[in-house]
């Protein structure tokens, strides 16, 4: 190690006294512990459980798609529109009409905030770290999904944003948007064979995310053991396979025609 300078010297500090980085201020309880790399890894994992919650929901839901026209209260309906009019109607009268459904998107929007501000502190602060290293890395531990989940973090962030502007805002240009059509804004959106690509491309994405998320989730949580890895890893494919395979057969089901829409056949139930 290198002598003290006379600087050093002089005030008592030597380089190896001296702290890596700056002292951050300590904040009260619990705000401290999101300081912490643990911290923002265990907002992550019960974010990440809230928002998985969250898409399995969403796929089972849209799996009326499938269901085509009921009858409902003497007219002749799509199970999806159905399903659409009742989440808005959820606690009613307890709750004015919308208002529980907003408070659901606002929880969902708030652990969106969390799970992304936690991803991106942790990943400012494996870069502050030295981490250079004198030869390539081998990925011993590692897998590809591992690797990747900043990136397909913000695919599917970029891809909720265009879902949410397709199916919920109508903001696409050159669409025939209404307000209420769950089945109607679906099949003309996904008709569209580069939509329909989007989507899917975006789904192989989320199930990437999802597994390495969920299978990682456990150790975050401290439930990590050698006996259950295997059930681990089980659990996070299962997962990640199953919202694949309900996701991408939306798109796939409309262009082949299984899922479509037709007017004529709504309308009072004969």
């Amino acid at each position: 190690m290198a002598a003290p300078t006379a600087a050093e010297q002089a005030s008592g500090t030597t380089s190896a006294s001296r702290p890596i980085r700056p002292a951050i201020r300590r904040r009260p309880f619990p705000f401290n512990l999101y300081q912490t790399a643990v911290g923002k890894k265990w907002v992550m994992a019960i974010t990440g459980i809230m928002l998985l919650g969250f898409v399995l929901y969403h796929m089972f839901g849209n799996i009326k798609l499938y269901l085509g026209v009921i009858e409902e209260n003497g007219e002749m309906v799509y199970d999806i529109d159905v399903y659409g009019e009742f989440l808005r109607e959820l606690l009613v009268p307890l709750f004015p009409r919308t208002w529980f459904l907003w408070l659901l998107r606002f929880g969902l929007i708030g652990a969106f905030v969390f799970h992304i501000h936690a991803a991106y502190s942790l990943t400012r602060m494996n870069l502050a770290t030295n981490n250079a290293y004198e030869s390539k890395r081998d990925w011993l531990a590692a897998n590809f999904a591992s690797r990747s989940m900043r990136y397909t973090g913000v695919i599917v962030l970029a891809y909720l944003v265009f879902h949410l502007a397709d199916l919920t805002w109508g903001w696409i240009p050159n669409t025939d948007w209404e307000r209420g059509e769950v089945q109607a804004n679906v099949v003309n959106s996904l008709s569209n064979p580069v939509v329909a690509a989007i989507y899917i491309v975006a789904n192989v994405m989320l199930a990437i995310h999802i597994f390495h998320g969920v299978y990682s989730m456990f150790q975050t949580l401290g439930i990590n053991n050698p006996q259950y890895n295997r059930l681990r890893r089980s659990l996070a494919a299962t997962l990640a396979l199953a919202i694949l395979v309900g996701n991408i057969s939306f798109p796939i089901a409309v262009l082949a025609g299984v899922i479509d829409y037709e007017p004529s056949l709504l309308g009072p139930a004969t």
